[in-house]
């Protein structure tokens, strides 16, 4: 299935697509679809910016991206390195119930469904508890072929109804998607900047240049299509940068480390940014991590 910016192509024989991937990255550009996306992460670690918001993601997490919703699945940077051993593998279920399957979100069994897609029109991550039970579901219906592609699907959403409350929201009920694809194609450009270089000093000028905008066209053009400046924007980068660092650092000096790395010169403010966003401080988040690292290893 080839994906294009803003536009997915959908055989004509097809009511639900699947796809499993297995590539050097992800697809590099900001993109959008009429369809909704299931994505299981197998195999990748980055960043998945979906509309004004981001998440880090790695192996075993899985995604629930509305439809319409502007995305990119970042790779982290040494995906893009001569590696061959650096792969991403994912698979991700279409549907779109306003396009081919409307009759069959349009029966009343599949109300609840409808309802649970509309409060959460923009998507979400599914916890990792839950994962593990919809993992297996996404390949049931990637693997199913005739009857068997619309009953296993059937069944998947009928699990992700079931979460109810118990999901993290991909970005604000607020946020608004309506934009053009060239717009979408801008801030693709701004947004690989932007994470390709965060960890070296980067200044509102140098990302204005990227756009061939000024500074002051800039700073308005960004907010109105991703509600941060460019300052908060950049900091979210570095801290989920700096949140994989610290989970695998194995030295007392890890914090002030994964500061350097994530483009922080100064530790204090490091330490200020990351319990703004994270809400906590980095000692606190890497003691919480392990803690539940343990309790998950002592469940098995």
């Amino acid at each position: 299935m080839k994906v294009l910016p803003f536009t997915i192509l959908v055989p004509q024989d097809k009511s639900v697509i699947s796809e499993y991937i297995e590539l050097p990255y992800f697809y590099q550009y900001l993109h959008r679809h009429d369809e909704w996306q299931i994505t299981y992460i197998e195999s990748g670690e980055g960043t998945l910016i979906a509309g004004n918001d981001m998440h880090a993601f790695r192996p075993g997490d899985v995604f629930v991206i509305g439809a319409k919703l502007p995305h990119l699945f970042k790779s982290n940077a040494e995906y893009f390195a001569d590696d061959k051993e650096k792969v991403i593998k994912a698979c991700s279920v279409y549907f779109n119930p306003n396009g081919i399957l409307a009759p069959l979100f349009g029966l009343p069994e599949m109300k609840m469904a409808c309802a649970f897609l509309n409060k959460n029109k923009h998507g979400f991550k599914v916890p990792s508890g839950v994962a593990e039970d919809i993992i297996p579901q996404i390949f049931t219906v990637h693997q199913a072929t005739g009857v068997d592609v619309l009953l296993s699907f059937v069944k998947l959403i009928n699990t992700l109804q079931d979460l109810n409350e118990n999901i993290e929201l991909l970005c604000s009920d607020l946020y608004s998607s309506n934009f053009s694809e060239n717009e979408g194609m801008r801030l693709s450009k701004i947004i690989n900047f932007i994470t390709d270089n965060y960890s070296n000093p980067i200044s509102l000028e140098d990302v204005a240049n990227t756009a061939f905008m000024t500074p002051q066209a800039f700073c308005r053009y960004f907010k109105k299509h991703t509600g941060h400046t460019f300052i908060s924007f950049l900091n979210e980068v570095r801290i989920n940068a700096a949140c994989k660092n610290l989970i695998t650092g194995e030295n007392a000096d890890c914090i002030s480390e994964a500061a350097y790395k994530a483009g922080f010169n100064s530790i204090t403010n490091f330490n200020r940014v990351f319990k703004s966003i994270i809400g906590q401080s980095p000692r606190m988040y890497i003691n919480t991590y392990h803690n539940v690292s343990k309790v998950n290893h002592m469940d098995y």
